[in-house]
């Protein structure tokens, strides 16, 4: 156990330390007996050994290790053991995931541990239904496996009796922890969790489960919530060794690069593409990702063209289709299963042979995850074929594995002022509580920020606008609340995140999954079709009040089109990394000579007027002035904002470069960069990006559009690409 200077301790694998005790002999009997007759495992992992100590001694713990490290039962163990010696009673475990889907890969796996100990775990998500519920609620499961937006529905709801269901809560377990810290989601969580402690009367026991990190210490702090310099907690992580010196890897990250197969090729084409994986790996189990759906429905087609045995995963299809999908790629060997995000966290489906990439992921993380689906036989490898389609995917990904390669992975950091949740966090305890103090409001969060007094104007603002109202002393929930957000006993009020409308597919009664309404309405000759779940489709009819779409199978065609949210674009170290690539890096994987041969021809004719190895550029050619940062988009959209004196005013800042005025002069430029200081403005919004902010039709205008601003600025990166050197160069 090292100190970590920060309140927090991280553990490395001290099992077998010479004199010390063995940590299996802290675990409950009946559980030891399991693991080795039952599961016929000889010993734990290290990972599973250092958790044991911190988690029976009610520790808050962030458990890290890869993909496949064996981190459900690293908690669950120590928890049953503590459950059994401490006489826990009623629902006392929370199981925690972002997705439905994971749940269901795991509540067989939770429950067949449980009932060692006469103990049992039950699900609750949207697909659960009612009578399961009801039974939930008059029965509670030692362990309760939820996503925090059903949480939120128990809690608003009027058919949960809060203290007989969640008030014997002891622990709480959230896998994934890292996909919930990064996006309004983790603020919702947070808050959930406050208030479950409120119900409880006791604080809880919080143990995050993830992978893929740059900062567990800071994770750990940010799932500790309000308890955080309160209440001991600890990062355990396996034994692994530092980064290199000198590699840009976080501090205390644990992150290596893991040992593995990894080649670059560069295709052209996603035609192409299907015709590599058609080809090559025949009898083997193949996992695809595509990042985005379309592109998963267009190679899913193009592979089926070929005769291959080919199932999609993505979160438009159906419940049932993804679930068949995933149990017939399960059970098959010579087969593709091209997927999105869906199947980077852990859902299990059997052993994988290789993992493909079209394109790049915009993360290491995310990179790290879907390697991590490989080698998990004892004969095997990590493995991972990535396939650019275009020369900008090339270099990304060229980029993205030179990160890799150096052991570095992104810092998971909450999104800035998530004011919108604190107004939805506001109304849903009003909610619960029926009434609220109107002084008292704050200890719903145990002072938690941003849901402590700092949140008043968000609360004015309700009160004016009549989603809340006061009476003696006390806050009611309003008529505009009714009005905006009541439908179906406020449902829009559990979920952080606005989905774009969604026509649901139909074939008879069978749901196929969602598509997007431009599909439907788009100009287009012929026969309207539909490309789904990887299928042609025929419209038939369109129910347009009730966004439904009847189709019959089709031979070919069809189209497959999903709006997406706002644009984030590259990150300031990943957009960094391709310049380097530009400048000379090869990153250190295999290379095909399809992809050394594009790389060299992007170095020779587009790289001596976009890069230089003493700093930035600004270019010239014809009316086109382009200052060349590579700083990702969120700095460069902050350095179109800061320096409005000189930056085209009509222009999409990207991840590259920021337009400059075309009459710009050394002269102004010099007095714009003079005139800045530390003073970094933030950038522009649109309007319809306001729009998209779930929940800010509860704000202000001048709060929901300064929170989406504070989202969209980078002002480190901006700092340091102002901080380099700047040539002019005039390109014709």
């Amino acid at each position: 156990m090292a100190g970590d200077g920060d309140g927090t301790r991280t553990t490395r694998d001290t099992a077998g330390t010479a004199g010390a005790a063995d940590p299996l002999d802290r675990l409950d009997p009946v559980v030891l007996h399991h693991i080795v007759n039952t599961l016929g495992w000889p010993d734990l992992r290290p990972l599973q050994k250092a958790a044991i100590a911190p988690l029976l001694d009610g520790e808050d713990t962030v458990l890290l290790a890869p993909t496949a490290g064996g981190k459900t039962e690293a908690a669950c163990f120590p928890l049953l053991s503590a459950m059994a010696e401490k006489k826990w009673t009623g629902a006392s475990v929370l199981y925690l995931c972002p997705l439905r889907a994971l749940l269901n890969n795991l509540v067989t796996r939770v429950d067949s541990y449980a009932r060692w100990l006469g103990r049992r775990a039950e699900l609750w998500h949207g697909d659960t239904s009612e009578s399961r519920r009801q039974r939930i609620r008059t029965d509670p499961p030692d362990i309760l496996l939820t996503t925090p937006e059903s949480l939120e529905a128990m809690l608003i709801g009027v058919k949960t009796d809060h203290a007989h269901l969640l008030g014997g809560l002891r622990a709480v377990v959230v896998d994934e922890v890292h996909a919930f810290a990064g996006d309004d989601r983790g603020w919702h969580l947070l808050a959930v969790l406050e208030r479950l402690e409120r119900i409880a009367g006791r604080p809880i026991q919080r143990i995050g489960l993830s992978a893929t990190v740059g900062n567990p210490r800071h994770l750990l702090e940010w799932l500790q919530g309000a308890g955080r310099g309160v209440r001991p907690g600890r990062v355990v992580a396996p034994e692994a060794p530092a980064a290199p010196a000198g590699s840009g890897a976080p501090a205390g990250s644990g992150q290596t690069r893991p040992a593995g197969e990894v080649e670059l090729d560069y295709v052209g084409s996603l035609e192409n593409a299907a015709k590599l994986i058609a080809a090559l790996h025949r009898g083997e189990k193949r996992l695809v990702f595509c990042d985005s759906r379309s592109r998963v429905e267009q190679l899913g087609a193009a592979l089926r063209a070929r005769e291959v045995t080919v199932f999609l995963s993505h979160a438009s299809l159906s419940a049932d289709e993804r679930a068949r999908s995933e149990q017939a790629f399960a059970e098959a060997r010579d087969c593709v299963i091209v997927s999105t995000s869906t199947l980077e966290l852990g859902i299990d489906v059997g052993d994988l042979d290789r993992v493909v990439q079209i394109d790049s992921p915009t993360t290491v993380a995310s990179f790290l995850q879907r390697i991590g689906r490989t080698g998990r036989r004892a004969d095997t490898v990590r493995n991972c074929l990535f396939l650019a389609t275009e020369e900008d995917a090339l270099l990304q990904a060229a980029g993205l594995l030179t990160l890799w390669g150096r052991g570095w992975v992104e810092p998971v950091t909450a999104p800035p002022e998530p004011r919108h949740l604190v107004a939805q966090q506001l109304l849903a305890v009003t909610l619960q509580q029926h009434r609220l103090g109107d002084r008292l409001w704050p200890e719903q969060w145990n002072g938690l920020a941003p849901f402590d007094r700092s949140a008043s104007p968000v609360l004015r603002h309700l009160l004016a606008e009549g989603f809340l109202q006061e009476d003696g002393g006390m806050l009611f929930v309003g008529p505009e609340a009714e009005r905006r957000f009541g439908r179906r006993h406020f449902m829009e009020l559990t979920a952080s995140f606005t989905a774009p409308p969604q026509f649901t597919v139909l074939s008879g009664r069978t749901e196929i999954g969602r598509t997007d309404p431009s599909v439907l309405t788009e100009e287009r000759p012929g026969p309207r079709r539909l490309l789904l779940a990887g299928r042609s489709w025929q419209v038939t009819f369109v129910d347009w009040k009730r966004r439904r779409v009847f189709v019959e199978p089709a031979d070919s065609g069809g189209v497959a089109k999903w709006m997406t949210g706002g644009v984030t674009g590259l990150s300031y170290e990943l957009t960094r990394a391709m310049r380097e690539v530009l400048l000379g890096t090869d990153p250190p994987v295999s290379l095909t000579r399809r992809a050394g041969a594009r790389l060299a021809e992007a170095r020779e004719t587009g790289a001596a007027d976009t890069v230089h190895p003493g700093g930035t550029l600004v270019t010239r050619a014809g009316k086109d002035v382009c200052w060349w940062t590579w700083a990702g988009y969120r700095a460069n959209a902050t350095l179109a904002a800061t320096l409005r004196s000189v930056a085209d005013p009509v222009q999409r800042p990207d991840d590259r470069c920021v337009r400059l005025r075309e009459d710009l002069t050394p002269g102004m430029w010099r007095a714009a960069f003079d005139g800045i200081g530390e003073r970094f403005v933030l950038p522009d919004v649109d309007p319809r990006a306001v729009r998209g902010l779930k929940f800010s039709a509860a704000l202000p205008e001048r709060l929901a559009a300064a929170t989406v601003a504070a989202r969209l600025a980078d002002f480190d990166g901006a700092r340091a690409a102002l901080a380099e050197p700047v040539r002019f160069h005039h390109t014709g």
